[in-house]
């Protein structure tokens, strides 16, 4: 007891009901794809960031490297003119476009650059920074040389920086390319990993929600299956709980109901046989004419008495066979059994009837090993071989087949009678049930031995049906090799 409480203690909690079941269900299913879209929303989003701050920084550098140079050009052009013109005028415009080169270099300076990018911009403000110096240093000393050779290192530095940029703009477009792959690929295998993830945990919610539904359809199944011993216990949410409680009711319910209806047959044969008894004795002692001589009609009434009497006798004992068989039928004893032997002790005990009709018996069995009850094995071939002794006609053959097909054992029993008409081929196993013969008329007997052969059959796991044949009947009884009362039940 300690053990089990432990057991369903470690177990995981359900809700109060079936339907939170199922929302707790589909929200777990569900957390892993949701994270796995809101992560590749969050990646999207960053990639995207990161491309307009690259593109601007590129754009932005590239622009201003463009700018430089042209500054460049007019810083180069406006210090030649003012070695050769030395005009104010344009020592003015000079001033002015140095002011714009200082102010667009400022902007570079501001933006984030690569090394190289930095140190060229660098080189080329201070190139500049030379070049002024010389040009506004004293119009005594310039020459035409030096302000050349200092253009020309303030343009070769100022080209260098928009090669820069360029290169740097490049790479960062296979750079972005690279991370846009990279986040790609990680995205791929995250879906990958979450849809697994939502597979697994579905996988597990299936069986931990199926889990009270196959309790219930086994408890459903073994009430069907007229098992009463075992008690219902169905857990889960408080419903599916409540719903068990109410079969484990219908349990108890159906076991009053079973013993008030053997109650009921046992104190109704024993009240049917007293007086049948009586009856019987009484036309024995008419028909022995103890009472004295009897006519020729009052013979023939008592011979009418004795038989029905006897009749009546029979259908009360087949009652109480039925139903200690539907009891038997849910208490197997199965062990080791071949199946050639189980049919050959039934046939013995019909060779004195099936000789009295002159019919020919044919018996074709293999040695096929089974787990069963050997009693209740043999019931079932006695009265599917009594079944065809009845409705096969004198001088008719009988054949019994005992074979293993498909890894299950077999037994056919084909008569040579009218067979099964087909609205019959299921009638003919419920009980009480006479089928009529082709010729018209019904058939004198119980209706009880093909149900109990039913019985017993479903009680080993196994099935018994008609076999459509264009004459006679044939009845094939399939059981499994091993005893399966539990799935019989189940």
């Amino acid at each position: 007891m300690a053990s089990s409480r432990a057991l369903a203690a470690s177990r995981l909690p359900y809700p109060r009901s079936f339907l939170g079941l199922l929302l707790a269900g589909f929200t777990l299913v569900l957390l892993p794809l949701v994270g796995a879209l809101a992560y590749s929303a969050w990646s999207t989003e960053r990639l995207a960031e990161q491309s307009r701050d690259a593109v601007v920084s590129a754009s932005q550098a590239a622009r201003g490297s463009r700018s430089l140079v042209n500054r460049t050009a007019s810083i180069e052009r406006l210090a030649q003119q003012m070695v050769v013109l030395r005009d104010r005028t344009v020592a003015e415009d000079y001033l002015r476009v140095r002011e714009s080169f200082r102010q667009v270099a400022g902007e570079l300076l501001l933006l984030r650059l690569e090394a190289p990018q930095l140190n060229a911009l660098k080189r080329t403000m201070a190139q500049e920074q030379s070049l002024y110096e010389l040009v506004t240093g004293g119009s005594g000393r310039l020459r035409m040389a030096d302000v050349r050779q200092r253009t020309g290192a303030l343009a070769e530095q100022a080209h260098q920086v928009l090669t820069l940029s360029n290169q740097v703009a490049e790479r960062e477009v296979h750079r972005l390319r690279a991370s846009a792959e990279a986040v790609q690929n990680r995205i791929a295998l995250l879906v990958l990993a979450s849809t697994a993830a939502a597979l697994l945990i579905a996988l597990g919610l299936t069986r931990y929600i199926a889990r009270p539904i196959a309790q219930l359809d086994r408890a459903i199944r073994q009430l069907g299956g007229a098992d009463f011993s075992r008690p219902v216990s169905v857990s889960g949410p408080q419903d599916l709980r409540s719903l068990g409680e109410r079969l484990d009711w219908l349990r108890r319910r159906l076991i009053e109901h079973e013993r008030e209806k053997n109650r009921l047959l046992r104190h109704l044969s024993h009240e049917l046989k007293t007086p049948l008894t009586a009856v019987r004795e009484g036309a024995e002692l008419l028909r022995d004419e103890v009472g004295g001589p009897l006519t020729a009609a009052q013979s023939q009434v008592v011979t009418i008495m004795r038989d029905n009497s006897l009749k009546l006798q029979r259908l009360i004992e087949a009652l109480l066979d039925y139903q200690r068989a539907l009891h038997a039928a849910a208490s197997l004893v199965p062990r080791p059994v071949l199946l050639d032997a189980i049919v050959g002790e039934a046939v013995r005990s019909h060779e004195l009837a099936i000789q009295a009709k002159g019919q020919r018996l044919v018996l074709e069995l293999e040695s096929v090993p089974v787990e069963g009850d050997a009693e209740k094995l043999r019931s079932i071939v006695d009265n599917l071989l009594g079944n065809a002794v009845k409705f096969s006609p004198p001088g008719g053959t009988i054949v019994v087949r005992a074979s293993e097909r498909d890894g299950e054992a077999v037994i056919d029993v084909i008569d040579s009678g009218p067979g099964v008409p087909l609205e019959e081929r299921e009638a003919i196993f419920s009980s009480f049930y006479r089928g009529r013969a082709r010729q018209g008329g019904r058939v004198q007997g119980t209706g009880l031995g093909l149900a109990i052969a039913r019985e017993f059959a479903e009680a080993h796991g196994g099935r018994i049906a008609v076999v459509p044949e264009e004459a006679g009947g044939h009845f094939r009884v399939t059981l499994p090799r091993r005893a399966e009362r539990e799935r019989a039940l189940a």
